[in-house]
C-alpha cells in the first residue's frame, strides 16, 4: 500500500536514519535536485551505505537518480541497485527512450550482481510538456515502470506559466497522466503541494489529486505525510460500506437472484470492483482485522 511518498535529500545522513519512522509508505532517497553537483559522489555513497548497512524497515525504498542527460546517471545505478531498492525513479523522462536506456542498464546490473530479472522496479518523473504528451506510451513502454509521478515544478517552468496553489495551470497535466497510468495499468503521484506551513491547503490538494484517480502524492515535507495517509486512505463509512456490498452479492448468488440492491441502489459491476479495492486498502493498511 503506497499512498504517501516523502523525499528525503540523499546528502543528509539525519534525516535518512530516521527515514523509516516518519510515517511515509514509501521514502525517496534524493540524488538529483537537493543534491549540488560537488556533493553527488558523497551523497551517492551515503546512499549506498544506507542500503546496504542501515536496513530500513516499514516503508519502501525509492532512489531518485539524476537525468539520462547528465553524466551522473549510470554512476548512480552502479553503487544503488546492486543493493535493490524497490524503486528507482527516474526524472525528466521526456519519452519511451529514456526509460529503455535505463531498464536496459539495470538489467545490465541485475544480470552481474544474479539478481532475478526485474528486481528492481521504475517510477517515472514526468516533469517536462514532452513527458506530459508521450504520457501514455511512457507508461506502457516497459515491464519495470510501475508508477508514475507529476513534478509540477519544473513542468511549470516549461510550460512558462505560473505555479499556483490552485493548480488550474496543471489540470489537464494531472488529467492526462492519470488517465495514460490506469489505461497502462500503473500507479500514479500526484506533485508535491509545496507550501509546509499550509496544511489546510495541503488538504484541499490532497482532495482534489484524490477526485482526479491519483494512487496517493508526494510530500517534500515529513508535516504533510499525516494529511496525505489520511486523505489517500478508505474512511470507516467507506470500508463498511465495501464489506456491505460483497456480503450482499455473496447473499444474492447464494439465492440465485441475478440483480441486486443495496441502500435503494443497485448494484452493478463497477460497484462491487470498487467494493473490492477498498477492502484490499483496509487489509494493506490494517491487516484486515480490527476495521472487518
Amino acid at each position: 500500500m503506497r499512498r504517501s511518498m516523502l523525499f528525503i535529500p540523499g546528502n543528509t545522513p539525519s534525516l535518512i536514519v530516521n527515514g523509516d519512522i516518519l510515517g511515509a509508505d514509501s521514502i525517496i532517497l534524493d540524488l538529483e535536485d537537493a543534491v549540488s553537483p560537488a556533493e553527488k559522489d558523497s551523497a551517492r555513497i551515503l546512499v549506498r551505505n544506507t542500503l546496504k548497512h542501515l536496513g530500513l524497515k516499514g516503508c519502501e525504498i525509492v532512489i531518485r537518480i539524476n537525468p539520462v542527460d547528465t553524466d551522473f546517471w549510470y554512476k548512480d545505478l552502479d553503487e544503488i541497485v546492486p543493493h535493490k531498492p524497490d524503486m528507482i525513479m527516474l526524472p525528466k523522462v521526456n519519452g519511451p527512450e529514456d526509460v529503455k536506456k535505463v531498464s536496459e542498464y539495470i538489467a545490465g546490473i541485475e544480470e552481474k550482481c544474479g539478481m532475478e530479472k526485474n528486481t528492481v522496479k521504475i517510477i517515472t518523473l514526468i516533469e517536462t510538456t514532452m513527458g506530459v504528451e508521450n504520457a501514455f506510451l511512457i507508461a506502457g513502454c516497459d515491464e519495470r515502470v510501475t508508477a508514475m509521478f507529476l513534478g509540477a515544478e519544473d513542468l511549470t517552468a516549461d510550460l512558462r506559466c505560473v505555479r499556483t496553489k490552485e493548480g488550474a495551470e496543471i489540470l489537464y497535466c494531472r488529467q492526462r497522466l492519470v488517465t495514460a497510468a490506469r489505461a497502462c495499468g500503473v500507479d500514479v503521484y500526484d506533485t508535491p503541494f509545496t507550501d509546509v506551513e499550509d496544511i489546510e491547503g495541503l488538504y484541499k490538494d490532497a482532495r482534489f489529486a484524490k477526485a482526479l484517480g491519483f494512487t496517493g502524492k508526494v510530500s517534500i515535507s515529513p508535516r504533510h505525510v499525516e494529511g496525505i495517509n489520511e486523505v489517500f486512505s478508505p474512511t470507516k463509512a467507506e470500508i463498511e460500506y465495501a464489506h456491505e456490498v460483497l456480503d450482499i452479492i455473496e447473499e444474492a448468488k447464494r439465492m440465485g437472484r441475478g440483480v441486486v440492491s443495496l441502500r435503494g441502489k443497485m448494484i452493478d459491476a463497477p460497484i462491487v470492483n470498487r467494493a473490492k479495492q477498498v477492502i484490499e486498502m483496509e487489509k494493506a493498511i490494517y491487516g484486515g482485522t480490527d476495521h472487518e
